[in-house]
């Protein structure tokens, strides 16, 4: 079964076909940093506009390159919520349009669960039927607007347990770059200097305990006051030690309160997805610390994509759920697992 996924969530236009919800056909990809790098962020007009520029020559990549026509594919999957309204329409109207001309089934799906199904894909291990019934897995999505902690008891099957409260782990580090005058954006510009640093400075972690939830808006302020105490600009030699300290701040806390949880949980598999899952402190923490296996997806799957769709897509029409043509976007949707 092959599935074309879209993906416009946000500043990525992206388009894939994968096969069986596990083999990369094709993943296309096109970036728009370097325009929004101007800006110090995300500029939403802008966002949605490259994207009607962008969606039509990458889908026709995403299946060209692989030489299929559309005979070939057997639903489209599209990525409806949360995300950028105008992002979010751009992908949400092209898929409708070709599901409608093309008769084929239309299946929305929820970027933060589509993260999730990255460690479906044939590069990692979990890849066959007996591993995939290793249910419940604990889930750790940390992205630009989420961090969220996820049972996942099977399929479709989920139980949001934490989230974050304020500020989620990519929009600390985002504002932790401009703070220190990094750029954008900002988790691996903080990552790609805190590498030469060292975690000398002392930062809160907010540890909110009997709670499964996350808070970094503290760590942000933290930070500020951090900066402005000790007058450090961009080009002072104590921006790595700094950048280190606040990486160290978030890891801690994502790392400890995971792995307490896969613990407490008896959980068999903990599952790491998002954008921040690219970041090699956190990698390895979770790896190290983590009472059960961890599957972390490689570094081109974890940020935005459109083979994470296709993939989670498989398993949606797999069990019979689909949308229908009058499919609207959610730019607030909630974590809800909706079949099994």
């Amino acid at each position: 079964m092959r599935i074309l996924g879209i993906e416009s969530s946000c500043d990525d236009t992206a388009a894939a076909v994968v096969e069986d919800g596990r083999y990369i056909l094709s993943n296309i990809v096109a970036s728009q940093i370097d325009i929004h790098g101007r800006y110090g962020g995300v500029v939403p007009e802008v966002a949605s506009r490259q994207h009607m520029l962008a969606i039509m020559p990458v889908i026709d990549r995403a299946m060209k390159e692989v030489g299929l026509i559309w005979q070939d594919i057997d639903g489209i999957a599209v990525t409806y919520g949360p995300g950028l309204a105008g992002s979010l329409l751009v992908g949400v109207n092209v898929a409708k349009a070709i599901a409608l001309a093309k008769q084929l089934p239309i299946i929305g799906i929820n970027h933060m669960e589509a993260h999730i199904y990255a460690n479906w894909l044939i590069s990692n291990p979990l890849r066959t039927q007996e591993e995939q019934e290793l249910f419940p897995y604990l889930c750790l999505i940390v992205s630009g607007g989420h961090s969220d902690l996820v049972l996942m008891k099977g399929h479709g099957l989920f139980e949001k347990l934490g989230r974050t409260r304020d500020d989620a782990a990519g929009e600390a580090f985002d504002k932790a770059a401009r703070i220190l005058g990094l750029g954008y954006p900002g988790g691996p510009a903080v990552e790609k200097i805190a590498r030469s640093g060292k975690p000398t400075y002392s930062l809160p972690r907010a540890w909110l305990k009997g709670s499964y939830d996350f808070s970094f808006s503290g760590l942000k302020t933290a930070l500020w006051h951090l900066v402005e105490r000790e007058q450090i600009g961009p080009s002072d030699y104590r921006v790595a030690d700094v950048a280190a300290s606040f990486q160290a701040a978030i890891v801690d806390v994502l790392v400890a309160k995971t792995s307490n949880t896969a613990r407490e949980l008896g959980v068999n598999r903990v599952l790491l997805s998002g954008g921040v899952s690219a970041n090699t402190a956190l990698r390895n923490g979770i790896v190290k610390s983590s009472p059960v296996d961890v599957l972390v997806p490689p570094i081109h799957l974890c940020t935005d994509n459109a083979a994470m769709v296709a993939a989670c897509g498989y398993y949606h029409l797999l069990h019979g759920e689909i949308s229908d043509y009058y499919l609207d976007i959610l730019p607030s949707l909630n974590f809800t697992g909706t079949y099994g």
